[in-house]
């Protein structure tokens, strides 16, 4: 069985708007369930149908940014706080395998769409509920930038010296988006043991803090506060750390042992470096950074940069271009894992598949 069949039979009805919820949705019709999204059709339905940049189509009933996550779904329109839009909501629901919900409590409360009274009529029923903060009844407003504020994402974000910055990526919500779903994966394992449905809760807030890494333990066990610092990392170098080539285009670094900084070293000609007491390891090269740098950047102004990257490529040296999104559609890698479908306009939408694992199946 191919794992786009996978979950063929398994239902999902998803009251999610936005990006993580909706990602969760995604992943599930990507692996071969039926997923209906409920939009609300009082508002002309999910809010992200209408962040569309300047290129779009005005008249367009989508916008790119709606249709990253929403593939491979069927979409009802309906109004839960009338009699007629819930009822069929909830016919849905009592019908599901999984909810997936960002409604706040209370509203969910309201329509009759809350976990509790939704596994009253199905007791199998895995209801997943997204929420901003880690209290569930925490109901202040809150968007990915917010929770990268709050997290302590962009204050180690940017240049050093400038503001901190977003990431370009709404990465929290692709980061709720994970933990929710492998909190659906063990709910559908622990169903399938007992016959039991569960209430699976994750908060954008617990994510992020999640994924703090590093950057959390540097400071838990060092007293290390993150600053801004480009690209470059804190515990090594140079990693991050990027440099123009003969040809002004920018090659990056990322020289994470000895063995790799020996090999730069011998594809620079710079086996001097090797016997500076400034360079010799990594702890010396994170404080001397930026000598390290300035003897590198004269180097790398020697050839172009298909050469540094073909060269590297056979030392085993971590090394890369800095792409744009053209270049990157470039790559035969990134054009495999592109999902088109057809709008009832006949527009032909595309973007990018959520999973990537491979499963091999009885061999």
């Amino acid at each position: 069985m191919s794992k786009d069949h996978f979950f063929k039979g398994l239902k999902v009805v998803e009251f999610a708007s936005v990006l993580a919820g909706p990602a969760v949705g995604m992943f599930f019709a990507e692996l071969g369930a039926e997923v209906i999204k409920i939009e609300n059709k009082t508002t002309g339905g999910d809010v992200t149908r209408g962040w569309k940049l300047p290129e779009e189509n005005p008249e367009s009933a989508i916008s790119a940014y709606f249709c990253s996550v929403n593939w491979g779904k069927t979409h009802l329109f309906l109004d839960l706080r009338q009699p007629d839009g819930r009822n069929q909501a909830l016919r849905l629901a009592e019908g599901a395998d999984v909810v997936i919900s960002n409604f706040k409590p209370s509203s969910a409360q309201q329509m009759g769409v809350d976990a509790a009274a939704l596994r009253r009529q199905n007791p199998r029923l895995i209801y997943a509920q997204l929420s901003a903060f880690a209290d569930p009844d925490d109901e202040s407003p809150a968007f990915d930038v917010v929770l990268q504020a709050e997290a302590g994402f962009m204050y180690m974000t940017g240049e050093a010296g400038c503001p901190p910055v977003k990431m370009p990526v709404a990465l929290i919500d692709l980061l709720a988006a994970h933990q929710i779903k492998e909190g659906i994966l063990l709910a559908l394992l622990h169903r399938a043991q007992t016959g039991e449905g569960s209430t699976v809760h994750v908060s954008l807030l617990e994510s992020a803090l999640a994924s703090l890494a590093n950057q959390a333990t540097n400071w838990l066990m060092a007293g290390h506060i993150p600053q801004r610092m480009g690209a470059q990392h804190p515990n090594i170098a140079p990693y991050g750390d990027t440099y123009a080539c003969a040809d002004s285009q920018q090659i990056l670094l990322a020289v994470g042992t000895e063995r790799q900084f020996h090999q730069l070293c011998r594809c620079l000609a710079l086996d001097t470096l090797l016997r500076d007491p400034d360079f010799g390891t990594n702890r010396s090269r994170v404080q001397h950074r930026q000598a390290l740098n300035t003897v590198l950047a004269r180097v790398f102004l020697q050839k172009n940069l298909e050469a540094w990257m073909e060269l590297f490529k056979a030392h085993g040296v971590p090394a890369a271009r800095i792409r744009n999104m053209q270049a990157v559609f470039d790559m035969p890698e990134a054009r495999a894992m592109l999902l088109e479908e057809p709008m009832p306009d006949g527009t032909i939408t595309r973007r990018v598949r959520t999973n990537v694992f491979k499963l091999s199946l009885n061999v």
